[in-house]
């Protein structure tokens, strides 16, 4: 299981809306206890590809962004990225680019602004695998 705030997920989606018609992402951070991960830091990068259909995040925002980690005392858990007019579940190309096995996927879908939709994934080769997504208040 994976929990994130409201707040945090509040920032993924109020980042994305801003993005549009691109695709937004970031990175995760935080702690694992047993099998949950609880994220205790969202990080909003820029997507270098400024596309709506596929993301890099920027290189130098990234080693910033892992180097505040480290220094929080958090663990990478993972990226989020969303798709502007596309389904919350990972396209092929995510599939092929996800190269960490233990990593959360997180995919916030902007099809309908008004109720956007996240959720997170595991990712093993071309196989995604739904992980339980709690938003706590």
């Amino acid at each position: 299981m994976i929990i994130i705030s409201k707040d945090d997920f509040r920032k993924i989606v109020d980042h994305a809306v801003s993005e549009l018609p691109n695709e937004a992402c970031g990175l995760i951070a935080g702690r694992t206890e047993g099998n949950n991960k609880i994220i205790e830091k969202v990080y909003l990068l820029s997507n270098i590809d400024k596309s709506n259909e596929h993301f890099s995040l920027d290189p130098k925002e990234q080693l910033a962004a892992v180097r505040d980690m480290r220094g929080c005392g958090l663990s990478p858990l993972g990226n989020w990225h969303s798709h502007p007019s596309s389904p919350s579940r990972p396209s092929e190309e995510d599939k092929r680019l996800a190269y960490d096995k233990t990593a959360s996927y997180l995919i916030l879908s902007l099809t309908d602004k008004d109720k956007p939709v996240l959720n997170s994934f595991h990712i093993d080769g071309d196989k995604a695998e739904r992980e339980e997504l709690v938003i706590k208040e």
